[in-house]
């Protein structure tokens, strides 16, 4: 197995036990559900070319598609096929999973123009807030229809308990046969979540509600399906195949690995305030547009630098074989590299000039923008080699100019300040309660003085040294933004501060905590 096959594997598989762990209340009925979706996408009959699957969406009459809700991807390909479909001068109605039927009558309203978008997000749920907007893939499919006079109908049903899925699909079911069965047969498109377009779920659902009189042909097309994706990544041909078609005469479209899917919903889950998301096609744009708009305020010529530094993304599998080729690095510091891809941070490597993006979240973008204007001040000097306590105080510098860098970008970020840290360490359990317990010592102790602050360091350098500087410098970064936007701190001091070789991190660390103190 390919080295850059087996670190995508290993990402997938984390981050699959990370989302586990996220999601709570997952039944035996679920999980039966979830089986049985497993079961029929393991593995694929032939591939099939995009014109392939086109033509076969024209000839049926209900199209289930498959949702992978936090990824706009997902969305888009969906809103694809409707464009073909309509190209045929049948008329075409759009069945959404994202709209519950209580609502119709509020989407109607909105459609025909009664009902401004915002009034109907309200009465969704879905007004915007703090965050990513897990809304932000659907207002475009609704706006679509809008514009072209289509009929949208709500298939999802609040329903709890181990028949949820059972009565969600039978409901749907109802409400999707109801559509198909008008006279001039439309083509219905089903938009739903992954699991729910398993031929054994809500297809056969819809086709007892349709009865033999009624009969319509139907086409399921799923996205990126893991059994699917791993396959084809073992054989070579991950992302050389466009679709394909499964043992029982499904589609599976293939335009984003299993990792970017993940990565889609760890992103949701784990937004901070008036964060958004980079797509991945303009990610490196947007680092090169963030790099240039810290590079100006800090004073530091990037013009070459920009041109030459690489980007890449968790859906890059060949991440590590990349920096190899742009670095020379020990087969200890590479390892130390897989390990960090796969604790799922970002991070800007100097040696390899590379940003590498764990996510595609705006805020850790734009920080490792702040990361790469700093390496083009200093070049050489972020990597110097330091005693334990120096390189400790050097991070935190270096954590703070990149969550100042972030708060240029996005100055509504926000910090988790002392009475967060506090909640901390009474919610958590493990290195992370540690970390927080360590980041209150660490800042009691500041008042006393570095003397008395060094001796509450963690010095070896693993988690727990590295998620104490990390706090403390988003900390201080935090501070300084506050005092520069509020004029206590001058520019010529930022722009001091980003040529600054640290020579004695200690010491700046200190300076910087008693002047915003």
């Amino acid at each position: 197995m390919r080295a850059s096959l087996a670190l995508h594997l290993a990402l997938f598989r984390r981050q699959k036990a990370q989302i586990a762990r996220a999601v709570d209340g997952q039944t035996s009925a679920f999980r039966a559900y979830e089986a049985r979706y497993r079961r029929r996408t393991t593995g694929y009959r032939v591939a099939l070319p995009l014109s392939a699957v086109h033509q076969r969406v024209r000839a049926a009459d209900v199209v289930y598609v498959g949702d992978y809700h936090t990824l706009p991807l997902a969305q888009e390909t969906y809103l694809g096929l409707v464009e073909r479909a309509l190209e045929s001068g049948r008329r075409v109605v759009l069945a959404l999973e994202c709209v519950e039927g209580r609502h119709q009558a509020s989407l109607d309203a909105y459609l025909t123009g009664r009902l401004p978008e915002r009034a109907l997000l309200e009465r969704l749920g879905r007004a915007p807030g703090p965050g990513l907007d897990g809304w932000s893939g659907f207002r475009p499919l609704l706006a679509f229809a809008r514009r072209h006079r289509l009929e949208v109908v709500g298939i999802d049903r609040r329903a709890q308990g181990k028949r949820s899925l059972e009565l969600r699909d039978a409901y749907a079911a109802e409400r999707i046969a109801r559509a198909a069965r008008a006279e001039d047969r439309p083509q219905v498109m089903v938009l739903v979540g992954q699991y729910h377009v398993a031929p054994c779920h809500l297809p056969e659902q819809v086709e007892r509600a349709l009865g033999e009189s009624h009969a319509r042909r139907s086409l399921v097309v799923y996205q990126n399906c893991e059994g699917v994706y791993w396959r084809l990544a073992r054989e070579g041909r991950a992302g050389a195949v466009e679709a394909v078609e499964l043992a029982d005469g499904s589609v599976c479209l293939l335009n984003a690995s299993p990792v970017v899917c993940q990565q889609s919903f760890l992103d949701y889950l784990e937004a901070e305030a008036g964060d958004s998301l980079l797509r991945d096609r303009s990610a490196a744009d947007r680092f090169r547009e963030m790099a240039s708009l810290i590079a100006r305020l800090a004073g530091v010529q990037v013009g070459r630098a920009l041109d030459e530094v690489e980007v890449a993304t968790a859906a890059d599998g060949d991440v590590l074989a990349r920096i190899q080729q742009r670095g020379r690095f020990t087969q200890v510091e590479l390892a130390q590299l897989r390990r960090h891809i796969l604790s799922r941070e970002s991070s800007y490597i100097p040696r390899a000039r590379m940003a590498y993006l764990a996510s595609l979240s705006l805020n850790h973008a734009a920080e490792e923008a702040a990361h790469f204007v700093r390496h083009c001040a200093v070049g050489d000097a972020m990597e110097v080699p330091r005693r334990a306590s120096d390189a400790f105080y050097a991070r935190c510098m270096e954590e703070a100019l990149g969550f100042f860098g972030s708060k240029l970008v996005n100055p509504r970020r926000g910090c988790a300040g002392l009475a967060e840290w506090a909640r901390r360490v009474a919610r958590m359990r493990g290195v992370e309660r540690q970390i927080a317990a360590f980041v209150l010592a660490h800042k009691a102790a500041e008042v006393e003085g570095p003397d008395e602050a060094v001796k509450l360091l963690p010095l070896r350098r693993d988690r727990l040294f590295h998620g104490v500087s990390h706090a403390l410098g988003y900390l201080l970064g935090d501070a300084l933004y506050q005092a520069f936007d509020t004029g206590r701190v001058e520019k010529a001091d930022i722009r001091a501060l980003f040529r600054d070789p640290l020579p004695d991190p200690r010491s700046t660390y200190f300076h910087w905590v008693q002047r915003l103190g």
